[in-house]
């Protein structure tokens, strides 16, 4: 059964999609089967996974119910992809009745025994599709760039897990916080560390040791249709990253 992973924060640039792409990667290298899935409307997941981003099945049409899950799957090696576009921003209308938060759960049950892990990343949102995404998760994962204000929100994450936990899926972990950007020469970077230590126990958590540093690389992957780890694997990010699946790994079998 698939170890499925969440990367969540209601603010957007703290690095959620870099950091899923370079798990994803990380996994891959360790011979593990994972299956990628774009729950956030921009689409760039794909596109930094170098992935058909112009995919005529995404993620839109498994929750719209127009095809199973299975036939949204881009393959690639041990790599499946299920990419987004913005129609998936729609689906806050078009997702109705009792159980609308846990459809992605359901979908995800026919390809759990496929898989080692299944990694999703979300909008900067708690929206539809984040609370879906809780709802399937066994762990989250919440990247946090080392700024003051990426601490603003994460008060309102915890309430919001807690509601899933309370109704739809009380085994969900809060894996860790995740430091990005981070500077260990500033000041700033050790404030803001030292007031995600408190955040994390206030919420049941911890922060990853590892701390992820500032570096042009990880901007410009992308571009390239690579994950961090492989455009620049020398690199102070990329390093810190291998430093962070390893962490990751070894916290999920504690």
């Amino acid at each position: 059964m698939a170890t499925v992973i969440v990367f969540t924060n209601q603010k957007g640039g703290v690095g959620k999609t870099t950091t899923s792409a370079a798990l994803i990667s990380g996994l891959l290298k360790r011979g593990e089967r994972v299956l990628a899935l774009d729950l956030d409307p921009q689409g760039n997941l794909g596109f930094s996974l170098g992935m058909d981003v112009e995919a005529e099945n995404t993620m839109y049409d498994v929750f719209m119910g127009e095809i199973p899950l299975e036939e949204a799957i881009q393959t690639e090696g041990d790599l499946g992809l299920i990419p987004s576009n913005i129609l998936l921003s729609g689906t806050e209308v078009g997702m109705d009745g009792e159980h609308r938060e846990v459809l992605l759960k359901q979908a995800l049950e026919s390809v759990q025994d496929q898989y080692d892990y299944i990694v999703i990343d979300t909008p900067p949102a708690l929206n539809i599709l984040t609370l879906n995404a809780y709802a399937a998760a066994h762990h989250l994962i919440i990247p946090m760039a080392s700024e003051i204000l990426s601490l603003v929100g994460l008060v309102q994450l915890s309430e919001t897990v807690d509601a899933i936990r309370e109704t739809v899926n009380p085994e969900l972990n809060v894996l860790g916080i995740l430091l990005t950007r981070y500077n260990k020469r500033t000041r700033l970077a050790q404030d803001v560390s030292d007031m995600a230590e408190t955040v994390a126990e206030q919420i049941g958590t911890e922060v990853f040791k590892t701390k992820i540093r500032t570096g042009v690389a990880v901007a410009e992957a992308p571009a390239h249709g690579m994950s961090i780890l492989d455009y620049a694997p020398r690199s102070n990010p990329a390093q810190d990253y291998e430093a962070f699946v390893e962490e990751v790994l070894n916290r999920i079998e504690r």
